[in-house]
């Protein structure tokens, strides 16, 4: 079944604009899974995937009931964004990122990641935003394989990646951090503390940004300052 949901709305975060997330945690509860990799919102629902199940999780609201699911293109999804009508994954190893027919398991085109080792998306409005194990996060023309721009990741392992309104939102399995960068820029506002040891992917709900860590195999809800 296709889901077709709204867009969420997003807070523009910029510096002076407003409240940005923070390392303090509302809640949190267990991801349907041993090994959340990839976050995104459709509407008012949370959608997460993961790793050793191969599937892709619609939950009810932002909680751990679970609304339906679907297998993923391939065997190892590690993003998630959302366009207000497609939903797009991609996978760690294929180095293929896959727009899919509203919220389904339909593909309807894939294209060629920048490289290999995908492991975050996220969607500006306008234009896809991906980063790889490589270190580099890039940004796309539109929904496609051509690359605009490029820049270092704040540290070497970036792992998720959210867009809250006007900012780029980042996390880093090897540093452990959550960076809110200036825009879509290499420049960080701030930094925090993942609530866990390994952050693996970011969502942001219009008011709270969301993370998941694939060690302790929970789901976040953070606060703003």
């Amino acid at each position: 079944m296709t889901l077709i949901l709204p867009m969420i709305g997003s807070g523009y975060i910029a510096a002076g604009g407003g409240s940005l997330p923070n390392g303090t945690i509302l809640s949190s509860f267990a991801s349907p899974s041993t090994n959340p990799r990839g976050l995104t919102t459709v509407g008012s629902n949370l959608l997460s995937c993961d790793a050793t199940s191969d599937l892709i999780y619609v939950h009810s609201g932002v909680s751990s009931t679970i609304s339906s699911s679907f297998a993923s293109p391939s065997s190892f999804p590690a993003g998630l964004a959302y366009t207000g009508t497609n939903l797009i994954s991609c996978d760690l190893f294929t180095a293929t990122i896959y727009v899919h027919s509203g919220v389904s398991s339909t593909i309807f085109y894939t294209f060629a990641a920048p490289v290999n080792l995908m492991y975050g998306l996220a969607y500006t409005g306008t234009n896809l935003i991906s980063c790889s194990l490589s270190g580099t996060i890039y940004v796309h023309s539109g929904v496609s394989s051509t690359i605009l721009s490029s820049f270092a990741s704040p540290s070497s392992n970036p792992s998720g990646l959210t867009y809250a309104g006007g900012n780029l939102i980042s996390c880093d399995a090897n540093s452990d951090q959550i960076y809110i960068h200036d825009g879509v820029s290499s420049t960080i506002l701030s930094s925090f503390a993942s609530p866990s040891t390994t952050p693996s992917g970011l969502a942001y709900t219009g008011t709270n940004l969301i993370s998941c860590d694939y060690t302790s195999d929970l789901i976040y809800t953070h606060d703003n300052s």
